[in-house]
């Protein structure tokens, strides 16, 4: 207890906080800076003229870059993906960690391997599917591929295996069905995992860049990732719109970690390799 509460450990604290911090803390800063300040040399950390021209700029006066309008796509599109993704994955992983049928170890294998393939070798098969679905250009797009992932499949079989099998065999000794006991007695003893994995697929979905570029033609269907990069010229780059773009990326990270951390580190602590 002596050594955590020592100088080593707040200076380990001090120090880590300013790397993570201290970035965030310079988009912010350079937001309100003038656009000849944030090129200044050497640069500023403190504005010497605060102004929110960025903020206008972003929000009223660039009517080709509807912001709002990507910020609203990129939370619909992350909310729906991330609600799909715990939707089949939990049922995916319950049957892999419970269930018993044919090839269960040998298609487990298979999507444990498909961990270790690159995610850009999936961009033109997916593509041709969405082709085919008529879902190019379409929140569909966003939404419906990588929902079942090989990773949330994983993860939620690990938490299911470390489940004590007493609390089903108890619902079924009541008359429970096995979809009923999943619904009813699994689910939400495994609220730490759902969540974990649900915040875990939003910001996935919410930071990608390549994807929405690669199926979206639309200025008005972009997401914000995708949005944000028309922001920088071709010649010249208004730093402080681009750092406002980026706060507003930011904001909605920054309040759902706040408000799950703590079902965030439980799923994980108790989603270990197990089984």
């Amino acid at each position: 207890m002596r050594r955590r509460n020592g100088p080593l450990f707040w200076a380990t604290l001090a120090i880590l906080t300013v790397v993570f911090v201290g970035p965030l803390l310079l988009i912010l800063l350079t937001s309100f800076k003038t656009q000849s300040e944030a090129r200044s040399v050497p640069p500023t950390w403190i504005p010497q003229e605060w102004t929110l021209r960025a903020y206008d700029v972003l929000f009223f006066q660039d009517a080709a870059s509807p912001v709002l309008r990507w910020f609203a796509n990129s939370m619909v599109a992350a909310t729906l993906h991330s609600a799909l993704v715990v939707t089949v994955c939990s049922m995916a992983g319950y049957a892999l960690a419970r269930m018993e049928f044919r090839f269960k170890k040998a298609i487990f294998a298979g999507i444990i391997m498909t961990l270790f393939v690159p995610g850009f070798i999936f961009l033109m098969p997916n593509f041709l599917i969405l082709d085919q679905l008529g879902w190019l250009d379409t929140i569909w797009a966003l939404v419906v591929p990588g929902a079942a992932g090989a990773f949330g499949v994983f993860f939620m079989r690990q938490f299911f295996i470390g489940l004590p099998k007493e609390l089903e065999e108890s619902a079924r000794l009541d008359g429970a069905s096995p979809f009923r006991t999943f619904r009813s007695v699994v689910l939400p003893n495994a609220r730490p995992a759902l969540v974990t994995l649900a915040v875990l697929s939003f910001l996935a979905n919410w930071n990608d860049f390549i994807w929405p570029i690669y199926v979206l033609f639309s200025p008005e269907r972009l997401t914000l990732p995708a949005g944000l990069s028309r922001l920088q010229g071709a010649y010249t780059i208004d730093y402080p719109v681009v750092m406002a773009g980026a706060m507003l990326a930011a904001i909605p990270v920054l309040l759902i970690y706040s408000f799950v951390q703590r079902y965030v580190i439980e799923g994980v602590a108790s989603s270990g390799v197990k089984g």
